[in-house]
C-alpha cells in the first residue's frame, strides 16, 4: 500500500471512530455505568480496598488471586531478531532473513556448510 493510501485510510478510520465516540457519549446505558464506576471507585478509596478486595468479597472461589509477599512475575516477551544479511562470494548473490528458515539460505548451507554461510552474513541494524 502506497503512503498516501495508508494515510487516507488512516484518515477514514479515524473519522468512523469518531463518529462511534460521539454515539457511545450519547448512551444513557454507558453514562449509567460511568456513573456507577465513579461511585465504586470513590468507596473503594473510602475504605481502602483494590479491585482484588472487592472480587475476592464477590466471588471467593475465583481465579484470581492476590499476590502474596514478594514481586509478581511477568511473562518476557519475545527478544526481535536482527536482521542479517548474508553474500554469496560465489555468485555475489545477497539474501536478508532475520531467521535460518530461508530457503536459499538453506540451500547455501547444504552445499558449502553452515560455518562457512554464517562467515558470509553480515549483522543489520
Amino acid at each position: 500500500m502506497s503512503l498516501i493510501n495508508e494515510y487516507r485510510a488512516t484518515e477514514e478510520a479515524i473519522k468512523e471512530l469518531q463518529a462511534r465516540l460521539k454515539n457511545l457519549s450519547q448512551d444513557d446505558k454507558l453514562k449509567t455505568e460511568l456513573e456507577f464506576e465513579g461511585k465504586l471507585r470513590t468507596l473503594m478509596g473510602e475504605y481502602s480496598k483494590s479491585l482484588r478486595d472487592i472480587i475476592a468479597l464477590l466471588d471467593p472461589e475465583s481465579k484470581v488471586k492476590a499476590p502474596r509477599g514478594g514481586a509478581v512475575k511477568t511473562t518476557g516477551t519475545k527478544r526481535a531478531r536482527k536482521v542479517k544479511q548474508y553474500k554469496n562470494p560465489h555468485n555475489g548473490e545477497v539474501i536478508e532473513t532475520k531467521g535460518g528458515n530461508h530457503k536459499t539460505l538453506k540451500e547455501w548451507k547444504a552445499k558449502w556448510g553452515g560455518d562457512v554461510v554464517e562467515g558470509w552474513a553480515t549483522l543489520l541494524g
